[in-house]
């Protein structure tokens, strides 16, 4: 049994914004999902999803399984169980996330407190334990959030997430506005801990050379969907979607001085969800689109052995999982 199964996840928000539309996605111990896509696309309503944050109104539908658990039809009481303990969030913009007036080491104390897993004595002691854990000394437990840099406060938001030795991580953006030195720090981190506790990792970004490099799989989302998904390593250097494509394309490559000279990307921005074109959602900016584009839409389908697209230009083969 996965660790996750999220099973035709949908969320709607009040006034009709269809942010998430049918999304498949297995995660197991030990195994880093990458997923990437534009802002808008619904990364990460997604993310919020998955642990029944999003605002009231918001309509969620379908299943997601956690170690065979439906967080959907959880009782709230154990919806606030399994947060922190069976799944926990490495919030995007760690200013914005962690408490202002309140010492870090006392934010990463309060959940272990908040599960009844230590006294206070043993839930500070533990916080300092994860500070060392994370790279940093534990004198920062003392620290207030705007006293540490932002790779400091991206490294206290990734021990929090752990305080309560959760099985599932979800890093929604954990690099944005990082500097590339401390942004590869923070991503060696994230693996170490995966690799260490067999975790399962969820990495949610729009740097589709960020996430190759880091995850085991590449999930590639446009409104509200996922067009393609496969190793990370092979969606990045050959995607089979145009859209992924165009999201590998739009990075300058090391070594290919055309790269640098002819960026390339995509005219107009993601759908509104509340208005998502009829037929392919990507159609209106796809540059390789038929006439049956704009009527018909594609399901994901087969594009070799262990990838799959939902493009009419990826022609159906027999998927060995489905066994169709």
């Amino acid at each position: 049994m996965s660790l996750l199964d999220v099973r035709n996840l949908t969320v709607t928000y009040a006034g009709g914004a269809a942010a998430v539309r049918g999304v498949d996605l297995t995660v197991g111990a030990g195994q880093k999902l990458g997923i990437a896509g534009e802002s808008g696309c619904g990364k990460s309503t997604l993310a919020l999803a998955l642990l029944r944050l999003l605002p009231a109104g918001a309509r969620i539908g379908g299943e997601v399984l956690l170690d065979g658990e439906d967080v959907l039809t959880m009782k709230w009481g154990r919806v606030r169980a399994v947060r922190w303990a069976g799944a926990s969030i490495v919030f995007q913009g760690a200013m914005h996330s962690l408490n202002a007036v309140h010492r870090v080491g006392d934010q990463i104390a309060e959940p272990i407190l908040l599960h009844g897993k230590a006294t206070p004595a043993g839930a500070r002691k533990r916080a300092g334990e994860l500070l060392e854990h994370v790279g940093l000394p534990v004198a920062r437990a003392s620290a207030y959030p705007h006293e540490l840099s932002g790779g400091q406060r991206q490294r206290v938001m990734i021990a929090m997430a752990l305080a309560c030795d959760p099985r599932l991580i979800v890093a929604d953006e954990p690099t944005t506005a990082l500097d590339v030195m401390i942004q590869a720090q923070i991503l060696r981190l994230i693996e170490q801990l995966v690799a260490e506790q067999e975790l399962g990792l969820i990495a949610i970004s729009h740097d589709l050379a960020v996430l190759a490099d880091t995850c085991d799989r590449l999930a590639v989302m446009y409104a509200g969907r996922v067009v393609e998904e496969g190793p990370a390593r092979k969606v990045y250097e050959d995607a089979r979607h145009p859209y992924g494509k165009a999201l590998s394309e739009a990075f300058p490559r090391i070594g290919d001085p055309a790269s640098r000279f002819a960026p390339r990307g995509l005219p107009g921005d993601p759908p509104d969800p509340s208005a998502v074109p009829c037929g392919c959602a990507f159609h209106p900016r796809c540059p390789v689109a038929l006439e049956s584009c704009a009527v018909d839409d594609q399901e994901l389908r087969a594009a070799d052995e262990d990838r799959r697209a939902a493009c009419v230009h990826v022609p159906a083969t027999r998927d060995a999982r489905s066994g169709s």
